[in-house]
């Protein structure tokens, strides 16, 4: 290994104008190897692998504490004395060093080696240290083997830039699943939450450490030190939290199971801007590491992610890099003038991947000293020029401001620049006194530490002091007793030690023991900390003193097991094992476990799992599926024709806009409100319909399967999902609809009418009767209303009225279930009026005469035998009062009531009078008009004349036939048995004779 000084003398000779040790033309792909691939991929164990099979080799970091992870893993294979680590705040160079881990930013120019490997190459599109990484992308190569790790949003870019390398894409080693929206009480163990600020990370932790012991806290202002302190008391498992800034995205190997956004904007140094989809991916990779899956979502005030970011985060499908920052690294000491413009020179190739990278922090620290008159009269030489821009190099700490930066640098200059050309003792020591304190809260010890940081930096630079060696122990000691007081005032600060022993001693078996019950109680150690109801824990509203959260959180272990178990065993039920009620609620073992929602399929409700943030999201997504399998099925089983008329194929023309209408209106129609498609329906189409259950009845057209029970009481429930509120009624507080095996019943003025005709119901006035009822009264009206004489009806039912009318009647009241008074209202609705009129009585029959009573009684002697009949009774009868007659003065007319239709443009009219054609006499003929003659219902009487007329043409035709000679065929003669002389009807043939011979006698 060929290996040259570092850091030679800044005054040495040197040409004005500086290449670097690696000529543009060793940026072909010698040997190069991409390795490309999102978080948890295994690229950096790669790595180390491959730098290991070399004889020597190089690895540059994106971070400090990454490279002194690194370092470490590498020390423990290699031996010390093989290893050297090189940061901006940290050398550790033993003499024969073979291997070197380093920050991009400190990899050697002049160092040869057989393995190179950079890390992270997507930074080289970040604003403030892109052009490093790009310089090392472009320039630094090993002499046998080359691997550029990081992103697949690098592989377009790095095929344009370098298109003889040689590209590999490595997968993920575990899932990232999407966990949604948490509080910050419901983040389940092992889980980062992620800030972008410190007071926002301050907040939450203390908010963690109230409500779940504690957490640790990670911040990009921490020294390594106090971040890796941290870090282990979250690895060591003290704390199951950990908060941090973006600072966890790269470097950190972390334990975390989930990652939870708090906040998913930042500052960038430049203005506030949301993370891109590529930074999240960086941070959320952190959960799940090696083969074990991980979960991310949001919590706090984050708004919870699209669709669209969820899928893309998950596939880790981010848009590429299309342009890496650039900076020229062929500068120009001759002048400050030349230096500046070579700072800003155009990229050395016609590349649009390559874009002119913007002032840094160095660069701008260069422009303020460029305007100080007596930074200036110094940088007039090469090497003091080469001077100035090593100490803009210097990072800026402490952030206060870019003229304050500038100012601390201006005056590391004059005492560099002038003689001895060396900083003063005196005056460094007490620079790295005044941050030599370790008293202060956490703010000040934090400040104290950037400024540490920083004289640890310039103690590293060789040649600033007289005895360098010596003042990087000075400050590394300080440094390192500064961030363990800061690792101790943030471990005081934010969490609670009793609670952390406790939460501790949870994860071991012997310490506390939680116990679940038959019934859901959920003990530790005997103390009741909550109930299980289904898939919903109910914490203790009694145990909300810190120790009692900690014995809830003990319950957190057995819940996990337990929820899974029964996820498993839910999935695995029969449908008999579920119930749905009728306001919407799936119940399974007893406990409510999901409610239906509406959808935009009204036949297919959405289903929401009834769980709480214990439940993992694979299981839910498992209850879910096996829930929606039952539904489906439970909803074919009980309203199939339905089901099946918004699936059907095969109807056509209007019957497919009428089955669309009678699927939307959950499977009825009142027929006026669709009269004129129903009227252009043709017999065929209307078979269409009639196939699936659809009946066309004269007030509805429905389907009379689903006014069962159970169906009707789904229907209503779909109905109250999607129409619900639009009528002030939500599914969960479901009215309840009309008993099961009611006909009719008073109607509930505060419900609307769409409620009752979804639980098959048609109001009429102030009742509400069931569809298939409503028919069945129409059925029985009809007939009344439309008789006429025929051989199938010769006689005029009791209840018809001559002229279109009748009276209600038993089986009316009996159908409807109601009296009197509620008939009269249903009637009225439906389109009749009411005519009352004195009611007719039958005239009093005559009383016997003796021979009739005579034939009588011998009658009635004959048949008493066979017959079972009182004769005295019969004849006691006789000598009864005649009850009174209308016309006596003691008795007032009876009213009677009769309805007929209302005029001829009443709905109900029309309707009636199409469903009445040929079905009151059954023949099929259209009902005798009034035009024909008679009243409404009776037949025609032939008038006198014609009459008349067809008598006199019968006898013109006698006699102009009376002299042709006719032949007349004389009929049988009757047959005549006689009767046997002991049966009673001989008995009753010769009273019949003595009955007409008695009349006989009496005419004469």
């Amino acid at each position: 290994m060929n290996k040259a000084p570092f850091g030679a003398s800044p005054f040495s000779a040197a040409p004005h104008r500086t290449r670097p040790s690696h000529p543009h033309q060793a940026s072909r792909a010698r040997h190069v190897t991409a390795v490309l691939g999102p978080t948890n991929t295994g690229k950096t164990h790669l790595a180390i692998e491959r730098m290991l099979g070399h004889e020597t080799g190089l690895i540059g970091l994106p971070l400090r504490l990454l490279a002194r992870e690194v370092y470490d893993k590498i020390k423990a294979r290699a031996s010390e004395a093989n290893v050297a680590l090189i940061t901006g705040e940290e050398k550790i160079k033993p003499p024969h060093a073979r291997y070197y881990v380093c920050t991009v930013e400190a990899m050697p120019a002049d160092l040869t080696v057989d393995f190179l490997a950079v890390d992270e190459i997507q930074l080289a599109a970040d604003a403030e240290r892109g052009h490093v990484f790009t310089n090392r992308l472009l320039h630094a190569r090993g002499q046998q083997e080359t691997l550029l790790l990081g992103a697949a949003t690098m592989k377009q870019t790095l095929k344009a830039l370098l298109p003889e390398a040689h590209i590999i894409s490595r997968p993920r080693l575990s899932q990232l699943r999407y966990a949604g929206q948490k509080k910050l009480s419901r983040l389940p163990r092992r889980s980062a939450i992620v800030a972008f600020s410190a007071n926002e990370v301050y907040e939450i932790a203390e908010l963690i450490r109230r409500q779940r012991g504690g957490a640790a806290v990670v911040l990009g202002a921490l020294s390594p030190r106090t971040r890796n302190a941290q870090v282990a008391l979250y690895q060591s498992g003290d704390v199951d939290f950990l908060v941090a800034t973006d600072a966890i995205g790269m470097g950190l190997n972390l334990a975390v199971d989930h990652v939870a956004f708090a906040s998913v904007r930042k500052f960038d140094g430049f203005s506030h801007r949301n993370l891109s989809l590529g930074e999240l991916g960086q941070i959320a990779g952190r959960a799940g590491r090696y083969l074990n899956d991980g979960t991310f979502g949001v919590t706090g005030k984050a708004i919870p992610f699209s669709q669209d970011m969820v899928l893309r985060l998950e596939e880790h499908n981010f848009e590429p890099v299309k342009t890496l920052q650039w900076r020229n690294d062929n500068l120009d000491y001759s002048s400050l003038i030349r230096l500046k413009d070579s700072l800003s020179a155009l990229p050395d190739r016609p590349d649009p991947r390559l874009v002119r990278a913007r002032p840094a922090t160095d660069v701008i620290a260069l422009e303020i000293l460029s305007r100080n008159d007596s930074v200036r009269q110094r940088a007039t030489a090469p090497a003091a020029i080469r001077l100035l821009w090593e100490l803009c190099q210097i990072p800026d700490y402490r952030k206060i401001s870019s003229s304050h930066h500038a100012e601390l640098i201006a005056t590391l200059y004059k005492f560099l620049i002038d003689e001895p050309q060396i900083l003063p003792e005196e005056w460094f020591a007490q620079q790295v006194a005044f941050a030599d304190n370790v008293r202060g809260d956490i703010d000040t010890l934090a400040n104290r530490i950037a400024h540490i940081r920083t004289w640890t930096f310039v103690a590293n630079r060789p040649k600033w002091l007289k005895d360098p060696e010596y003042w990087q122990e000075k400050t590394k000691e300080i440094e390192n007793r500064l961030s363990d007081a800061l690792h101790n005032a943030l471990t005081k600060r934010f969490i609670d030690k009793r609670t952390s022993v406790l939460m501790r001693q949870l994860r071991d078996k012997n310490e506390l023991t939680a116990k679940i019950g038959a019934d859901g109680a959920i003990h530790v150690e005997n103390h009741f900390v909550g109930r299980l109801d289904g898939f919903n824990f109910t914490p203790d509203s009694d145990s909300n003193d810190l120790h009692g959260k900690a014995a809830r959180h003990a319950a957190v272990k057995v819940l996990a097991q337990e929820l899974a178990e029964r996820a498993d065993r839910l999935s695995k039920a029969r449908d008999e094992a579920f119930q749905l009620s009728r306001t919407g609620t799936i119940s399974w073992e007893g406990s409510a476990v999901a409610r239906l929602e509406a959808s935009d399929t009204p036949l297919r409700p959405d289903i929401h799992v009834l769980a709480d943030d214990h439940l993992q999201a694979s299981d839910r997504e498992k209850i879910k599926n096996r829930l929606r399998i039952f539904l489906d099925d439970h909803i074919f089983k009980l309203i199939e024709p339905l089901v099946k008329l918004a699936d059907a194929d095969d109807i056509e023309g209007l019957g497919r806009g009428l089955a669309f209408q009678l699927v939307e209106n959950f499977g009825s129609l009142n027929r006026l409100d669709v009269a004129e498609e129903v009227k252009q329906l043709d017999q065929p189409q209307r078979g269409q319909l009639r196939r699936y259950g659809v009946r066309f009845g004269a007030y509805n057209i429905f389907i009379p399967s689903l006014l069962k029970p159970a169906a009707s009481e789904l229907i209503l429930l779909l109905w109250a999902l999607r129409d619900g509120e639009k009528h002030g009624i939500i599914a969960a507080d479901l009215p309840m609809p009309p008993r099961a095996g009611l006909t009719s019943v008073v109607r509930d003025k505060a419900l609307p009418d769409a409620f009752y005709r979804a639980a098959g119901y048609h109001p009429c006035g102030n009742r509400v009767v069931r569809l298939d009822i409503l028919e069945r009264l129409g059925d029985l009206i009809r007939p009344l209303l439309y008789w006429r004489k025929s051989e199938a009806t010769p006689v005029r039912p009791e209840a018809s009225v001559p002229g279109g009318g009748f009276r209600v009647t038993p089986d009316m009241l009996s159908i409807l279930g109601c009296g009197h008074e509620e008939m009269t209202d249903v009637l009225k609705a439906l389109g009749y009026r009411l005519e009352r009129r004195p009611k007719k009585l039958l005239p009093a029959k005559k009383p016997l005469t003796a021979i009739e009573q005579e034939v009588l009684d011998a009658a009635l002697s004959q048949l008493a035998p066979y017959i079972d009949i009182d004769l005295s009774s019969q004849k006691a009868n006789r000598h009864a009062p005649v009850p009174a007659q209308p016309g006596d003065a003691s008795t007032k007319p009876e009213m009677e009531e009769i309805w007929r239709l209302k005029p001829k443009h009443s709905p109900a009219r029309r309707e009636h009078d199409r469903k009445a054609h040929g079905a009151a006499s059954g023949t099929g003929r259209k009902r005798p008009s009034r035009r024909q003659g008679g009243k409404l219902g009776e037949a025609k009487k032939p008038s006198p004349r014609k009459t008349h007329a067809k008598g006199a043409n019968k006898a013109r035709q006698g006699a102009r036939g009376s002299n042709r000679p006719r032949t007349i065929t004389a009929a049988p003669p009757k047959r005549k048995d006689k009767a046997i002389a002991d049966s009673p009807f001989a008995a009753l043939t010769a009273l019949k004779e003595k009955l007409q011979n008695s009349a006989t006698n009496k005419d004469t």
